[in-house]
């Protein structure tokens, strides 16, 4: 009965595939890039699902987003649009239904919980190959959904030390990201070089505001009126990295740090799971240390 019951809700909450391939692009600007674009694809006979384009005036960069309806080679396809692109367009085409990532988690449950019920139900657009934490409090859920779960000690131990065990547990994994589901260690610049653009993190603030630990103690100190979550790419400088997604709440005088907290969990929810979603679906452009998201 119980299997019945998640094949069910399986079944209601699998998203439907509505193209083939995905193709995101980005270049200098021009006159005639989506004539340019929009014409080999006609040419190869491939229907286009979608179209999205952006350009950055300041910057005079062309972005743009393509679903299509096609089975054509993707290496091969790649190839034609770099012959009538510029020659600094940086092309991406993903014909994979689901990313796979790495979860690191420190103690807090609630950022890991969300992903794992959509996990487990299909619905998180990736596949969660493992989790691993400094601390085993998260052990036993992870177990519950039978995702392998790895204890890797950051205590008396040197950081270049912590992180290559956890170095050797990755290479035995193919991921697309790693998630920072509320990890509180700093990376090393030299961990995440072997990364760009490849670790999401979620920050207890509104960035740029309250940078580093404690931002909910910083914001009752200042006296604030809104609190908020921030989903970035991590890079070298803290809390400084290219923004995914940001949302807020609204809070008072009344609140103390602990009632930001609770209100704050479940803002930083929201928001990993929503910038999970855009990066998932391949929507999210990198330049300089912003983003372009095609919602």
């Amino acid at each position: 009965m119980l299997n019945t019951i998640l094949y069910s809700l399986v079944f209601i909450f699998d998203p439907i595939k509505q193209s083939d391939m995905t193709i995101n692009i980005q270049c200098v600007d021009k006159v005639g890039l989506v004539a340019a674009i929009s014409g080999l694809i006609a040419q190869e006979h491939i229907n286009i699902i979608s179209m999205r384009e952006h350009v950055d005036t300041d910057q005079q960069r062309f972005f743009a987003r393509l679903e299509l309806a096609s089975k054509e080679d993707a290496q091969l396809l790649h190839h034609k649009l770099k012959a009538v692109l510029p020659v600094d367009a940086i092309i991406k085409i993903n014909t994979v239904d689901e990313k796979k990532i790495v979860v690191l988690v420190t103690k807090e449950y609630h950022c890991l919980g969300d992903i794992l019920i959509k996990n487990h139900f299909k619905t998180l657009g990736a596949s969660v190959q493992c989790v691993i934490g400094n601390h085993q409090v998260l052990k036993e859920v992870c177990q519950k959904f039978d995702i392998p779960f790895y204890f890797i000690s950051h205590v008396d131990k040197d950081k270049k030390v912590f992180e290559n065990e956890i170095k050797v547990t990755l290479k035995t994994y193919k991921f697309d990201y790693l998630v920072l589901a509320k990890f509180m260690r700093i990376l090393s610049s030299d961990f995440i070089k072997n990364f760009t653009h490849k670790i999401i993190n979620i920050h207890h603030s509104f960035l740029p505001a309250f940078i580093g630990a404690n931002p909910y103690r910083q914001a009752h100190e200042r006296g604030v009126k809104l609190i908020g979550a921030t989903a970035h790419f991590v890079t070298d400088h803290l809390d400084e990295g290219p923004i995914i997604a940001q949302n807020i709440n609204p809070v008072n005088h009344t609140f103390s740090v602990a009632d930001m907290m609770r209100a704050g969990k479940e803002i930083e929810k929201t928001t990993l799971s929503k910038a999970l979603q855009l990066v998932f679906e391949d929507r999210v452009f990198v330049y300089l240390n912003k983003t372009v998201i095609f919602e």
